[in-house]
């Protein structure tokens, strides 16, 4: 890795809920700022910067509800599930141009209590909505064209839920805890063929945050600050109509970041990688290089996402498939779970022993269509 950061991560909070009929989507903005800040041991007072999501109508006024009375940045960058992970990237870049020292991310939301917001209001919403696409259609859609191009099978895809059932079954906090077996994926109940139940992620409310600071601030806190060793971002689109759905924008963003921190694949100990649904596994996974296109479902066999011994360790709270999807969007936690690796904060039965490097990976949008893909690579604090 690179020696000179300019960036790490002081504080990280998941907030426990996964049902919230009692709280409004500003008070758990309010409730994740607070767990996060108190885990790097800073206040409100301290933020001078601000990154969120989702609230494009009524950012100032979070800022107001925050009590942020002295920001000198903020960004509101929305690219879906993957905004969380890119937020890291900008505010890193923010402090290392000295316009924040201390940048509070967050993410809230309430879908189990609210209805489901449209699939997109962008310009192409007159000419597809027509054909009724779906969230889980689309990226069944891509995996039917990745099994028709490589042979990946249902039992391979079943082996990514296998893996994060297995990791959530020691995280008291996630919504499903019970293991499953390749053999209750493949059997369970068709969504959007060839994709069943099991393929796809929970719907949860909730949120999360976490505090990037500048490396003088680090230095000065009683707490481990994982480093922002590399960050990048790409975007993949329908190329009026020439679309393969068998890639993600990620074979773009992965080596990018890859390339800024200085390592290579087997550097990496731990990867949280989205987990919308399990196909959106199996093409980042290859698409970040860890094998060849097409072989993603070879390499997920045999144990290769569980921790603590497998040759890539994969979301070990249970990810978005097992144990939390707040707001529908799951970058904030991808991160949360990384620096519990890197601090040796994850639940004990799947610690990865030794965790120097892991990587964050967020997707927004759909593989199946026009998508966006940010991956991050964070450091143990040295």
């Amino acid at each position: 890795m690179t020696t000179d950061t300019s960036a790490a991560i002081a504080g990280a909070y998941e907030h426990p809920t996964r049902d919230a009929p009692e709280k409004s989507t500003p008070q758990l903005h309010a409730e994740v700022a607070r767990g996060a800040l108190d885990d790097a041991g800073l206040t409100f007072d301290d933020v001078d910067g601000f990154f969120t999501a989702g609230t494009p109508s009524w950012l100032l006024s979070l800022v107001d509800h925050l009590g942020l009375s002295g920001l000198s940045y903020y960004d509101s960058t929305d690219v879906g599930g993957s905004s969380y992970v890119a937020h890291v990237g900008h505010a890193a870049a923010a402090i290392a141009a000295g316009k924040c020292e201390v940048a509070l991310v967050t993410l809230a939301g309430r879908p189990r209590q609210e209805q489901l917001s449209p699939l997109s209001d962008g310009p192409e919403v007159p000419f597809e909505e027509s054909f009724g696409p779906s969230a889980v259609g689309l990226y069944a859609l891509a995996a039917r064209r990745h099994m028709h191009e490589y042979g990946t099978t249902p039992e391979q895809l079943a082996e990514i839920r296998v893996a994060a059932s297995t990791h959530a079954q020691h995280n008291p906090d996630a919504m499903y805890q019970e293991p499953v077996t390749v053999e209750d994926v493949v059997n369970s109940r068709p969504v959007a063929d060839p994709l069943g139940l099991l393929d796809c992620c929970v719907i949860t409310d909730g949120g999360g945050a976490v505090v990037v600071v500048s490396p003088e601030v680090a230095a000065d806190l009683d707490r481990e600050c994982p480093t922002v060793e590399g960050q990048a971002e790409a975007a993949k689109h329908v190329e009026g109509g020439h679309l393969d759905v068998t890639y993600t924008a990620a074979v773009e963003s992965g080596p990018r970041a890859f390339a800024e921190a200085g390592i290579d694949h087997d550097d990496v100990d731990y990867a949280s990688i989205y987990d919308s649904f399990t196909i959106t596994v199996l093409e980042t996974i290859e698409d970040l290089g860890f094998c060849a296109k097409g072989e993603g479902g070879a390499f997920v066999e045999g144990g290769t996402l569980q921790a603590p011994d497998g040759d890539l360790p994969f979301n070990t709270d249970g990810g978005g498939l097992c144990n939390n999807h707040p707001g529908n969007r799951g970058g904030m936690t991808k991160i949360i779970e990384a620096v519990r690796q890197l601090r040796g904060e994850a639940n004990d039965p799947v610690q990865v022993p030794d965790c120097e490097v892991a990587i964050a990976h967020g997707t927004g949008g759909s593989i199946g269509t026009r998508m966006g893909s940010c991956t991050l690579v964070l450091g143990a604090d040295r």
